[in-house]
């Protein structure tokens, strides 16, 4: 399955008064990201939701490399680091229009019910496992 990389255009409210991408808005990209990559795999989050899937951040990192600026193109790649069945784990990998990696992340997830309780996916969502499964980097 190819999954096509996301695209943000940095708004001039994402900026400080040096002009620079406030470090914050990084994070907020990954979220973007992960939703487009969601929909992509044919599992967006009303899917989830309606199947009574709700998926929380249980960790997140970012290590920066370049700055980014009003008007920049980030492209956004994101690929599945490591899947357990429990736990998700998804990186970012955001390039500017150079080519030049920006910015590096993680963003851990795991799988609860609408009581809080965890879910076991493999079990309980054996296609969404097996494809989630089908996408861990082969590098890793």
């Amino acid at each position: 399955m190819e999954i096509k990389k996301y695209k943000h255009y940095v708004q001039y409210y994402e900026t400080d008064k040096m002009g620079i991408t406030h470090h914050s808005n990084y994070v907020r990209w990954m979220e973007e990201a992960r939703v487009d990559f969601l929909k992509q795999i044919g599992w967006d989050y009303a899917r989830l939701e309606s199947e009574g899937i709700i998926s929380p951040v249980v960790g997140v990192s970012c290590k920066y490399k370049h700055s980014t600026t009003f008007a920049d193109t980030v492209t956004i790649e994101v690929a599945v680091a490591e899947y357990s069945g429990i736990k998700l784990r998804l990186k970012y990998t955001m390039t500017n229009e150079k080519g030049e990696v920006c910015c590096n992340g993680e963003s851990e997830h795991c799988f609860v019910n609408e009581a809080g309780r965890i879910i076991m996916i493999k079990k309980d969502y054996p296609a969404f496992h097996e494809l989630l499964t089908s996408l861990i980097e082969k590098s890793n």
